[in-house]
């Protein structure tokens, strides 16, 4: 059996396990999610990142490759568990405005508190940043626009990522500079559920490894996503990825982040689920009408919202049924 067979095997095993997060088909004792936890799923994802597997970057010539990496896998000889030194480089320290911007602050999104806090005071990022809010808080159009200005799609992928169908992000990204770190991995992934059909249309049209996704389901396909093009050390933006999860899929996510920042990566996520949101270690910022205010994920609204309907749904139903 060839190399190239083994490794595809090995990575079709792969993305089965991160679809299955409690137990497994021989024994379904554990409740440990799975999906690249761990030393040996580490040694897997090393192996596995040796051989060309990202469509988008095959689809671009000139993209930049590390020494020794293969052709098509820019950076995958860069693999590996860091040292110390490697997880304290973050790919951003900082979000700021652009000392060269002058946005209208009667123009959106400024008018949006959480927007016009960040272009006042600034947003510093540390490993994990959890953003959580009511629709139309500013969670999204943050996240968006610290994906835009790092130079990622901000229909979603990575910076390779050339599609585009209708923009509808704003033009806050213009506004903003980050603030890097120096000698951090520039490599990022942007995962935007309202726009991931249109990503997985384009990742079929340029053929390879990814032209199978819309043959799955919603949450499969955002699984796959993230045990195919999570991995590298980088900076990873997430907008409400839950949106196609099952509360499983939610825990198989917070356990694959967790381990991307034990590795050395940046993660931003927006997020309405109350699991989303107890990412360990992160930063919780609750955005409402007054900006944002940083809490425990205990103190969350919707953490104590979800808590109260369990206890007693209709507290909250009673308002919306008709007699």
């Amino acid at each position: 059996m060839t190399t190239h067979r083994v490794q595809r095997r090995a990575h079709r095993r792969d993305r089965v396990r991160l679809a299955e997060p409690f137990g497994n088909h021989r024994g379904m004792g554990s409740n440990r999610p799975v999906g690249g936890v761990g030393r040996r799923a580490r040694e897997r994802d090393r192996a596995r990142d040796r051989a060309p597997h990202d469509a988008e970057v095959q689809a671009v010539p000139d993209a930049p490759r590390a020494p020794g990496a293969d052709a098509g896998a820019p950076g995958a000889a860069d693999v590996r568990r860091p040292d110390r030194d490697d997880v304290a480089r973050r790919p951003l320290r900082r979000v700021e405005l652009d000392p060269a911007a002058t946005p209208d602050p009667e123009a959106w999104p400024m008018t949006v508190p959480a927007v016009a806090q960040l272009v006042r005071e600034g947003l510093p990022l540390g490993a994990a940043t959890v953003l959580v809010g009511e629709n139309g808080s500013g969670k999204s159009t943050i996240v968006e626009a610290i994906a835009a200005a790092f130079g990622l799609n901000p229909e979603g992928g990575s910076r390779h990522a050339r599609h585009t169908t209708r923009a509808s992000e704003s033009p806050l990204h213009e506004s903003l500079r980050l603030v890097r770190e120096a000698g951090a991995s520039r490599w990022g992934w942007f995962l935007r559920a309202e726009t991931m059909h249109g990503l997985y249309t384009y990742l079929e049209s340029l053929g390879g490894p990814d032209g199978h996704l819309h043959r799955l389901s919603h949450g499969e396909s955002f699984l796959e996503v993230l045990g195919g093009k999570f991995r590298r050390p980088g900076l990873y933006l997430l907008d409400e990825p839950e949106s196609a999860l099952s509360f499983s899929g939610c825990v198989a996510l917070v356990g694959h982040l967790h381990e991307l920042v034990a590795t050395g990566s940046q993660v931003v996520v927006a997020t309405h689920s109350p699991v989303v949101a107890a990412l360990p270690g992160a930063d919780v910022l609750e955005l409402g009408p007054d900006g944002w205010t940083r809490t425990r994920w205990a103190d969350l609204a919707l953490v104590q919202h979800h808590r109260a309907f369990l206890d007693a749904p209709m507290r909250y139903l009673r308002h919306v049924l008709t007699d």
